[in-house]
């Protein structure tokens, strides 16, 4: 068959990739095996009762299968390009609304509620913000190096992680960090992931040992990368490690009636490696050594400023949860109870479980959020760390078909959406998977197609079958 401009058309078994919708299923129906096993005690035991959450997941399924009929064989794919702008800013709207008109769960006004139906527009943001990428990213004239388009991209992603922090939803903002991985592939420069990094090691430095230590740290850091990318690495190695070395034992061999403090000398250090590192990066025209400059003086302002965000901008419960993930506090019967009771259940599961609908603490609802949140832990519990791996390998080549067919579009707009459903999921596994074992703090994100809950798996239902269809329209003619 060939179009009208004489390209061959080929059938839906080649155009389709089966192979990710195959993978899709998969996760869909672990998921609804899993929330039936992790209500079974508290709700009634019929898979298909309708009155409880395996019998309601089964609806949301029932729905998203239709929802991806619709975008696979009714929706023109091409559209989507045009409609990003309308789509982003009806989002936007909808985040803002929710502010005002939403309801209360746990703290954040992040839902609207319908009769039973409740429906989280950040959901739908993530979407919206991923074709608004893709249609800006994919014109033309763009280049990510630019001032302008650089400062543009920034805002699309800023705006709606802003408001969604505004609803007290810090884990669906933390996901909009992900794009950053899809700005990297499209040419942004490594600085910022490094520059994020650091910011975040800084700021756990400066909470669990202090703000000397931290300094200490980004002092070592800047001057090897300032010394190194100059061309004199020797002299870091003939200053630098003594001088750091110096640094890092001062506390401990300087006499307490000194008349200057530790922190005084720090300083007095880094006032004398910023003027070193901007004469040799402006004296070069080094754009490297000027990052590190740049790097240091945000990294000293994030030390100073940590005790502030910590205690004057982040919420009671976002504290709490901090501190016990970063061992500052033990709260194994407060805040900690959720990870605390998760771990027993991922531990006492072995390697190959206990068994399906066979888990104690599944069973016996020792786990709160079990079906959502933490639905990570019953997969645990009952398939042992064989069915972990898995569940995970599921998500790895799920992230990694879509990304294989980004690199193999011939439309930017394809490629850049494409990495960015895989941002979107990348994020929430890692999140959620390092919740439920104590690795990230408690921020309530749902595990994608796996966790109970409508808004979720409609939302990651269109994301993905969106990027289906736009890689089907490709295929179609190539």
């Amino acid at each position: 068959m060939r179009d009208l401009r004489g390209n061959s058309s080929r059938g839906l078994r080649s155009t389709i990739d089966w192979k990710l919708i195959l993978i899709y299923l998969l996760l869909i129906l672990v998921g609804w095996a899993n929330i039936y096993s992790s209500v079974q005690s508290t709700e009634s035991t019929a898979l298909l009762d309708f009155s409880n959450r395996s019998g309601k997941q089964f609806i949301w399924i029932l729905a998203s299968i239709g929802l991806a009929i619709i975008i696979l064989f009714i929706i023109n794919p091409r559209a989507y390009e045009g409609l990003a702008m309308p789509i982003y800013l009806f989002a936007v709207f909808l985040l803002l609304a929710v502010i005002v008109l939403g309801v209360e769960v746990k703290g954040s006004r992040s839902w609207f509620e319908f009769g039973p139906i409740r429906f989280q527009p950040a959901e739908i943001s993530k979407i919206s913000t991923s074709l608004m990428l893709a249609a800006i990213m994919s014109q033309l004239n763009y280049r990510i190096s630019r001032f302008k388009d650089f400062m543009i991209t920034a805002l699309v992603i800023l705006v709606p992680m802003g408001i969604i922090i505004m609803q007290s939803e810090t884990g669906s903002a933390l996901v909009y960090v992900g794009f950053i991985f899809m700005l990297y592939r499209e040419g942004l420069s490594g600085w910022l992931i490094f520059m994020i990094g650091m910011a975040i090691l800084l700021f756990i430095l400066t909470l669990t040992a202090s703000s000397y230590v931290a300094l200490t740290v980004l002092v070592g850091v800047s001057s090897l990368l300032i010394f190194l990318y100059s061309g004199r690495g020797k002299w870091w190695i003939i200053i630098g490690i003594p001088v750091i070395t110096a640094l890092a034992v001062l506390p401990d061999i300087l006499p307490e009636d000194f008349f200057l403090t530790p922190t005084n000398i720090i300083i007095a250090t880094i006032a004398l490696l910023i003027p070193i590192a901007a004469y040799i990066a402006f004296r070069e025209r080094n754009r490297f050594i000027q990052m590190s400059l740049i790097a240091l003086i945000g990294g000293i302002l994030l030390v100073f400023s940590t005790d502030y965000i910590f205690n004057n901008v982040l919420q009671e419960h976002q504290r709490k949860r901090i501190e016990v993930l970063l061992g500052m506090k033990e709260d194994p019967s407060g805040v900690g109870y959720n990870v605390n009771q998760s771990k027993i259940a991922i531990g006492s599961g072995g390697l190959f479980g206990k068994g399906y609908m066979n888990g104690t603490q599944t069973t016996f609802g020792f786990v709160p959020e079990q079906s959502t949140d933490f639905i990570f832990c019953t997969i645990g519990e009952e398939w042992g760390f064989i069915g972990c791996t898995a569940v995970i390998l599921l998500y790895v080549l799920l992230i990694w078909r879509i990304i294989r067919s980004a690199e193999r579009s011939r439309e930017a707009f394809t490629r850049i959406y494409g990495y960015c459903v895989a941002c979107c999921i990348f994020m929430h596994l890692f999140i959620n998977v390092g919740m439920t074992l104590g690795l990230m703090p408690v921020i309530g994100i749902p595990l994608p197609l796996v966790s109970y809950g409508g808004s979720s798996l409609w939302a990651f239902t269109i994301m993905i079958f969106i990027f289906i269809a736009l890689d089907r329209n490709e295929r179609k003619y190539f």
